[in-house]
């Protein structure tokens, strides 16, 4: 056809398989519905509802396990979205460094509902004035806190879309039990924060 002869296919020898090299796998590439059936196999789900249920809750409490582990080490990758970047590493550390009366707020709260239940208006009365002058010392500390971050954090990060929600995300961690702060604190009190 077209002009050709069988003469030239039939004088061309047949191609011959090429050679394995020394560095090859050894093995055909899978096919995608091969690959697919085998990774399948690996998960091991068993096939009555009750073992799929038990194997699917202990992939999840491992996965948890493994991302809360990764987060105690200060690993990123493990973190939530709001607590990844320099940034809010940074805004960590500078109020970890620091002791703020916000801490011990909730101490004061639950010692305000118990001295509460005192029935005298001198002790009431007390009570009263000494819980709003610790809120306006605790809206003071936080106000130099938060001015002291802003100033450093400007430094630090020229660029403002590095800086979105950095004086929000300090606050609430500031409020915050330094023990039950998660990512857990890496400096010490008084500490210069990491940069």
């Amino acid at each position: 056809m077209f002009g050709r002869s069988d003469k030239t296919s039939a004088q061309t020898p047949p191609s011959l398989p090429e050679a394995d090299h020394e560095g090859g796998k050894g093995r055909p590439t899978p096919s995608r519905r091969e690959a697919e059936a085998a990774r399948k196999q690996n998960i091991k789900i068993p096939k009555d509802a009750k073992g799929a249920k038990k194997a699917t809750r202990e992939r999840d409490r491992e996965a948890r396990d493994r991302q809360r582990k990764g987060m105690m080490a200060g690993d990123e990758r493990y973190m939530p979205v709001r607590d990844r970047g320099p940034a809010r590493s940074f805004a960590r550390d500078f109020v970890d460094a620091r002791f703020t009366l916000a801490e011990v707020f909730i101490f004061v709260a639950v010692g305000v509902l118990l001295l509460g239940f005192i029935k005298q208006q001198v002790v009431q009365t007390w009570v009263s004035i000494g819980f709003f002058a610790f809120t306006a010392m605790i809206a003071v500390d936080m106000i130099v806190l938060l001015v002291q971050l802003s100033m450093r954090s400007k430094k630090q990060f020229p660029d403002a879309k590095d800086r979105k929600g950095l004086l929000l995300y300090a606050s609430l961690r500031t409020l915050q039990l330094r023990r039950l702060r998660l990512p857990p604190p890496r400096v010490k009190r008084g500490g210069a924060p990491k940069s």
